[in-house]
């Protein structure tokens, strides 16, 4: 049964093996003795929509149970509360929180449960990796971060003071904390002197100094901009962007999506102070080893496992079926995500909850999603579909192209439901659904130099100059961010306020 290739299984091989052994007998294990009719009806209906695939169709003798419900919301956060709420209910009705799992298709999509369980005190468990904060690439953004508001965070400096590597080694970093020693200073104000002296090297002393420069001038920034607009920043341009884009491997991708992930969430918060204390918050909490715990993990690791409830979230184009997996295999990938799919809902012995969102806000802005593939595809006698959104129908029964505004059912509706009148909807009514950046306050300073109109005197084809980068030539324009294909740095996207024309 071992067909799945994310396991290093060659599915071909299972396909054609009565062809290459004739008279071979084949023996359909069918019963099964985990999961309900309905879990196991979906299942087996999703499944067949696959081409190249033995037929079988599991059966148990077990009662019907519940249908496998499908749940539309408004977007992520909402998404997450009312995994939240279903799960406080089941533990207030006396459910083991470690009978409850929720399965992910990718791991950037655990933030947002990390983030609402810790809000409400569930606790929880990272099976298979590390939990969203412990990741080694959000540590490495988040040492930037605190490096710009607190100067004096030595441990922060150190983890990327050469991340990317800078050809700052072991023996440089020796010479920082002596110096910091011998002066009393934090190690990036201790730096910056050392920098100034002739006790180091002439490159290592001009790579400090930039990138001390290059705090000065983030700090500046943190000050005109969003948070999560900051963070974009010093990821391109310290380089870390293009180093994960250089390795050119699944695990730099996932990386990659996890920062993106992370900038999303800066998008809630007007300072970066405040965003820094709800990250200090979040990697503070820790639950005794002992305690009961909710599971989140990919649906590539719980193969072989089994819980009574199950929440499958994330049920959209794009995210599953993952939009990089079609891209890269086509339909044959898209029948590797379909039997994933399958594994995910068979996981679950007696209650299972897939949820997908109508919305979902990237880069600041509202994006309007489309329900999976894989939901149409539940045969809808073993299914219970539930939203907030249109007044009852499933989002995939609505016919989008009808409307110039696919939500516009939302604010019609909206009075009638009750359900509806959590965090995401309070959002998206305060915004009027437009398509805005992340807020600003509008106390805080004008941010022209940062992120406000495109300079006038620079235009494609522009010959400018970048303190760090050096010279290079404007490749494309969008807004005050800029593409320069620089002469010796390469491609690197900066704001219009950091170069002048050469």
């Amino acid at each position: 049964q071992s067909i799945y290739s994310w396991r290093g299984a060659e599915v071909a091989n299972i396909l054609r093996f009565e062809k290459d052994f004739p008279g071979a007998t084949v023996v359909k294990l069918e019963q099964n003795y985990r999961s309900t009719p309905h879990i196991l009806g979906a299942a087996s209906g999703l499944i067949r929509e696959n081409t190249t695939r033995h037929d079988k169709t599991l059966w148990t003798e077990a009662d019907g149970g519940e249908k496998v419900k499908i749940i539309g919301v408004w977007d992520a956060p909402e998404e997450a509360r009312r995994v939240g709420e279903a799960i406080e209910r089941l533990e207030g009705q006396g459910a083991d929180l470690n009978q409850i799992a929720i399965l992910v298709r990718a791991q950037y999509q655990t933030r947002e449960f990390e983030d609402r369980f810790i809000q409400i005190g569930i606790n929880y468990r990272i099976v298979g990796g590390f939990r969203f904060y412990e990741r080694a690439e959000i540590r490495d953004a988040l040492a930037y971060l605190r490096v710009i508001a607190q100067p004096q965070d030595d441990l922060a400096f150190e983890r990327i003071y050469n991340q990317p590597k800078r050809g700052l080694g072991a023996k440089t970093l020796e010479k920082m904390h002596q110096h910091a020693r011998r002066v009393g200073l934090p190690l990036a104000a201790a730096s910056l002197q050392l920098a100034d002296s002739d006790e180091l090297p002439a490159r290592a002393a001009n790579t400090i100094g930039a990138l001390m420069g290059d705090f000065l001038r983030w700090r500046e920034m943190a000050e005109a901009v969003t948070p999560a607009e900051l963070l974009r920043a010093v990821l391109e341009e310290t380089g870390y962007n293009a180093m994960l884009e250089a390795e050119k491997t699944a695990e730099a991708k996932g990386r990659m999506e996890n920062l993106s992930e992370l900038a999303r969430a800066m998008e809630e918060y007007d300072t970066l102070g405040d965003f820094l204390e709800h990250v200090a918050l979040v990697m503070d909490n820790d639950a005794s080893p002992d305690d009961e715990k909710v599971t989140i993990m990919t649906m590539h690791a719980a193969k072989g496992l089994e819980f009574d409830n199950v929440f499958l979230p994330g049920w959209e184009e794009g995210v599953f079926p993952s939009q990089r997996a079609l891209d890269e295999g086509g339909l044959a990938s898209l029948e590797e995500e379909r039997r994933l799919a399958y594994v995910a809902i068979t996981r679950a012995k007696r209650h299972c909850t897939v949820l997908h969102a109508a919305n979902r806000r990237i880069y600041g802005q509202w994006t309007s999603s489309i329900p999976s593939r894989f939901i149409e595809e539940l045969p809808a006698g073993h299914v219970d579909a539930e939203t907030t959104l249109t007044g009852g129908k499933s989002l995939w029964q609505v016919n989008w192209s009808e409307q110039d505004d696919p939500f516009a059912h939302v604010a019609r509706d909206r009075p009638d439901r009750s359900g509806a009148r959590g965090p995401g909807w309070q959002r998206a009514l305060a915004t009027g659904y437009e398509k805005k950046p992340a807020r600003v306050q509008e106390s805080r300073r004008s941010a022209a130099s940062f992120a406000a109109k495109p300079r006038a005197d620079i235009a494609v084809g522009a010959r400018v100059f970048h303190d760090k980068f050096g010279y290079g030539v404007v490749t494309d324009q969008e807004g005050n961010k800029l593409e320069i294909e620089f002469e010796k740095a390469g491609t690197k996207r900066v704001i219009d306020s950091f170069v002048k024309l050469a």
